[in-house]
């Protein structure tokens, strides 16, 4: 096991710069707004706005720009820069009510971008969703999109807002596997069912790379101040690996036996909205623009369980 070294940048970047975060009371929000109210309190105070769906409705226009144009006269020497983490992500759901997905999937990134105006950086995440899951090889930024969900349609959709308005300040960084201490996700599931089961099923052929949000936090906030050209990215753990060694993996960390997982396929779980068979995506622009890769999935996965380990277990 390797030593997780993939840190915040100890400069005086983050500190130069104005945040607002957008979706903070979810998952990948919750660890960015620790993340950088640490440093804000530690150094230069009142450069953090987080705001969640009770304080911002995304689903209205009116009330994005109303709000940015607020943020934004509040403006001190710092360069502002958003980051919206707010997501639609009940994939069956969307099926059902594509709708409702596109308000805050699509609508919402657009209308940000609309009300920044090239006014501040805009780092939007995104998903591996946005391709057929059919490739053999990591997707790379560029590569043919081809969604087969709604949830899929109404993210490629945000993605193309944001490169549209923001052609020279919009970042799309699109990562996948995402699990961490705040909201629940895969890792916190496989630790309530080995409570409750003896064995369990989990599908052995659909592969992607897990991606731990304290580390996709930080390579956020690297992103954001760094001097790498607008576009799109893509930012996962290193590595890849099925669900089913995913969740054997997770049963070694809590110190269970690890056969206690049973392969099984994608065949015995229809679900409204298909998985991806293959959603390992490409760090080969991120590392080009001198930006660090992220841990191996595996370490960063043992790290987690070292930092977070009371809330990844329930």
């Amino acid at each position: 096991m390797t030593i997780n070294t993939h840190t915040v940048p100890a400069n005086g970047d983050i500190t130069a710069h104005r945040w607002l975060i957008l979706g903070a009371e979810g998952q990948l929000g919750t660890e960015l707004t620790l993340l950088l109210r640490k440093r804000d309190a530690a150094q230069r105070a009142g450069g953090l706005t987080a705001v969640g769906r009770t304080q911002l409705d995304l689903s209205s226009t009116e009330q994005i720009q109303a709000f940015i144009d607020t943020w934004l006269a509040e403006q001190d020497d710092r360069t502002p820069v958003v980051i919206n983490a707010a997501a639609y992500t009940a994939v069956d759901a969307a099926e059902s009510d594509e709708s409702a997905a596109s308000l805050i999937n699509a609508a919402a990134p657009r209308a940000i971008a609309a009300a920044l105006a090239g006014r501040a950086r805009l780092i939007h995440v995104s998903t591996d969703y946005v391709f057929s899951g059919t490739a053999d090889q990591p997707y790379r930024p560029d590569d043919q999109t081809g969604p087969r969900t709604a949830y899929g349609r109404t993210k490629l959709a945000g993605d193309l807002a944001v490169r549209e308005l923001a052609p020279d300040t919009g970042y799309v960084v699109r990562t996948a596997w995402v699990y961490g201490a705040h909201g629940p996700n895969f890792v916190k599931t496989m630790a309530k069912f080995s409570r409750d089961r003896p064995t369990l099923q989990v599908v052995a052929d659909q592969f992607g790379s897990p991606t731990w949000t304290f580390d996709l936090a930080k390579s956020l906030v690297e992103i954001a101040t760094a001097d790498v050209p607008a576009g799109v990215y893509h930012c996962t753990g290193g590595g890849q690996t099925s669900w089913c060694d995913f969740a054997r993996a997770i049963f070694q960390e809590l110190s269970l036996e690890p056969s206690r997982v049973e392969a099984t396929t994608a065949a015995a779980y229809v679900r409204p909205a298909p998985r991806p068979a293959y959603s390992v995506l490409s760090s080969e622009e991120w590392i080009a623009a001198g930006l660090r890769p992220m841990p191996h999935w595996r370490d960063s996965l043992h790290e987690a369980f070292s930092r977070d380990g009371d809330s990844l277990r329930g």
